[in-house]
């Protein structure tokens, strides 16, 4: 409160400070954008897949493949022999030789292989710089495919806010009104560099994704608008009761202020699970996302107070906006005539909308999510139309065994396994150590390639430590990961959205309820993805190739984000229901008011954050658009028809049930001594709860 009471008294001060923190964070925080460079991450550091490359490139000194590519247009012997001189003489390539030939021997490929320890993007930049004015010389592979992807998300992130902000500045002009319109600006610009300058130092700590920057962006700027316009409506209103005093400024972060502090613990615990998985992109996400909710909030709780002492009056709509909220309350009551009929009834939608989810099939990231004018793609569709073997996986066995004969053993058996074609003999690499290709048919994310993956890991010889890698084995010990940590995920992640909105509500029925009606929500937000792109619709408006499934950690980014933020507009409306609750005996009219109050902020809010994430969804990279058209469905559904007709639907069903709470759960609740509100009405509200 003391620090409060400062603000409000020396709000020019607070802005100077204000000043010199965003000068510092985009001083010091601002090149995190360039220095996050790790665009893999989605295997585990320990995975075997990952072990096996480390055990044959400390045997070799060399990738157990080649990475690069390049595809030669009508080469004779003597150029096939200059531009292979030219991709070895590139540092950080250990090997380039000529590979095959297309069926039409038309084109003839040129095979580099990095060092063990190279770094891939800077190769890869290196080789499509060499050969960019060689008119027959497409550069292509799975190393280039890696830097192309990368470098696209860049440039789209940049698109992605020039399409974005100017909507948002509109649409923030039209909801907050005037000069209340800058705001926003201010909390989601103090948020992203801010957050930035946070991500700079966990940096320094542990490498993160470079794909975290467009959470950090798009999340931080739809939280600071969700958060500041729900300060400023409530500000607005305490205007109406107060004027342009001290009062109305401490009631406003007493109430919609805490209930912005319970939203940013909500969304920042519902995010952090994600670092229950033990890959780098997950873990990024999942840290930006849980640091920006946190940021947002402290922006929101610092900045809006030293507006509102500044601008006082200012900020007063013109009219009250009764009609909106008249409309909103006259809805409410409507819904709560026919609560069971209502409820049952959107549920049921909602389940069949999230019936799609059920038969998600999971798909890699490889060069089919390139954008179709990047040199990676050409090579990958022309090898796959014009080269033989090219829809085969390449399966590598990094073998250690005793001697030759048990090596041998192995490989025999490893010939035998379903899917495996004839391969190589077993390549001697050092003392103790093998290498061993099986080209598997199908793609990587084919049921043959994971199945042999499996079979091969299920050989057994005595003396014979054998290790699988190749894209096959990584989509295996992938799915392994997300399969063996998904139930210590969920459990988190329930079990911290409980906890807290069980803080804020003192129920144990509403956080319960909370939960179920989240989940719902993101099963038709995950019912979406695989709707459009794994069945591969809207291709032409969304300019993705469809591969045939759901790459599973957006699945998984994109379900946290959407329970996340539902939970996030649940506290909304759950914070201002429990307050009305405290000036009136009908409960139904509490959950009335709480709605009128809230309806039209709430959809709002959701608009400008749909806006804001979905711009996720103009990217030319599939996977990224897939966390944006998930995120923006979620919200929107969760706003306009979860908070619209589910919750009073619910509520009013429940009556005071809906407050229920063990006596002793209750007491604890008491002594903890959360409140809700600018006073302490708990206890006479608490009388109208059904005994306990």
């Amino acid at each position: 409160m003391r620090v409060l009471r400062g603000i409000i008294d020396h709000p020019r001060r607070g802005l100077l400070a204000l000043a010199v923190f965003m000068l510092v964070a985009g001083l010091l925080g601002g090149p995190v954008a360039g220095a996050l460079n790790s665009s893999g991450g989605f295997v585990p550091d320990d995975a075997d897949s990952v072990r096996a490359t480390e055990r044959l490139g400390s045997a070799t000194g060399r990738a157990p493949s080649p990475g690069l590519t390049l595809l030669v247009e009508g080469a004779d012997a003597a150029r096939l022999g200059d531009i292979t001189d030219r991709l070895s003489g590139l540092d950080g390539v250990a090997e380039a030789a000529p590979g095959a030939s297309s069926t039409d021997d038309s084109s003839r490929l040129v095979l580099g292989t990095l060092a063990a320890g190279a770094d891939a993007d800077d190769v890869a930049k290196a080789t499509v710089e060499e050969f960019a004015d060689d008119e027959d010389v497409t550069v292509g592979g799975r190393d280039v495919a890696g830097l192309q992807i990368t470098e696209t998300v860049g440039k789209d992130l940049g698109r992605a806010e020039l399409l974005a902000t100017p909507l948002l500045v509109v649409l923030s002009l039209v909801l907050f009104g005037g000069r209340a319109a800058l705001l926003p600006v201010v909390v989601g610009i103090t948020t992203v560099l801010g957050t930035f300058l946070v991500l700079s130092g966990v940096n320094q700590l542990y490498g993160l994704s470079v794909f975290a920057l467009n959470l950090v962006i798009g999340l931080g700027l739809g939280l600071a608008i969700d958060y500041t316009l729900f300060l400023l409506s409530r500000y607005r209103e305490e205007l109406h009761r107060h004027g342009p005093s001290r009062e109305a400024i401490v009631v406003t972060m007493q109430t919609a202020g805490r209930t912005v502090a319970f939203s940013a613990v909500t969304v920042a615990a519902a995010l952090v699970t994600l670092t229950v998985f033990p890959m780098n992109f997950l873990k990024s996400m999942g840290s930006a996302g849980a640091i920006v909710a946190t940021v947002a909030a402290i922006a929101s709780l610092i900045v809006a107070p030293m507006f509102f002492a500044l601008m006082g009056g200012r900020l007063a709509r013109r009219s009250r906006g009764d009609g909106a909220e008249g409309r909103w309350y006259g809805f409410a009551h409507a819904v709560m005539r026919r609560p069971g009929r209502i409820a049952a009834a959107t549920a049921a939608v909602m389940l069949v909308l999230s019936v799609p989810s059920l038969r998600t099939e999971w798909s890699p990231i490889d060069e089919t999510v390139v954008p179709t004018d990047q040199s990676a793609r050409v090579v990958s569709d022309r090898l796959a139309a014009e080269y033989a073997g090219a829809t085969t996986s390449p399966i590598t066995v990094a073998v250690r065994g005793d001697g030759p004969e048990q090596v041998a053993q192995y490989a025999a058996l490893a010939s035998e396994v379903r899917g495996v074609q004839p391969g190589t003999e077993p390549l001697s690499l050092d003392d103790d150590t093998w290498q061993l290709v099986l080209p598997t048919e199908g793609r990587p994310a084919g049921p043959l390639a994971q199945q042999a993956v499996s079979d091969l890991r299920e050989i057994r010889v005595d003396g014979v430590d054998a290790l699988v890698a190749g894209p096959a084995a990584e989509f295996v010990d992938q799915q392994a990961a997300i399969r063996d940590n998904l139930p210590i995920a969920i459990g988190l992640m329930v079990t911290l959205t409980l906890v807290v909105l069980w803080l804020m509500t003192g129920s144990v029925i509403l956080p319960v309820k909370a939960v179920v009606m989240n989940t719902l929500t993101v099963g038709v937000a995950l019912g979406a993805l695989t709707f459009v792109y794994q069945d591969g619709r809207l291709t032409g408006l969304l300019g993705y190739t469809p591969n045939g499934g759901v790459e599973p950690t957006d699945f998984l980014v994109a379900a946290a984000l959407v329970f996340a933020l539902s939970t996030d507009y649940g506290v909304f409306l759950l914070g201002r229901i429990k307050e009305e609750r405290q000036k009136t005996d009908s409960e139904q009219e509490a959950v009335a008011t709480g709605l009128a109050r809230t309806g039209a902020v709430v959809t709002s809010a959701a608009l400008l954050l749909a806006v804001a994430i979905g711009a996720f969804s103009t990217s030319s990279i599939s996977f990224i658009q897939q966390i944006g058209v998930a995120t923006a469905v979620g919200v929107l559904v969760d706003a306009f028809i979860v908070r619209s007709l589910l919750v009073p639907s619910l509520m009013g069903l429940l009556g005071a049930w809906n407050w229920w709470s063990p006596a002793w759960l209750r007491r604890v609740h008491d002594r903890i001594g959360i409140r809700e509100g600018p006073s302490v009405a708990d206890d006479a509200a608490d009388e109208r709860a059904p005994a306990r």
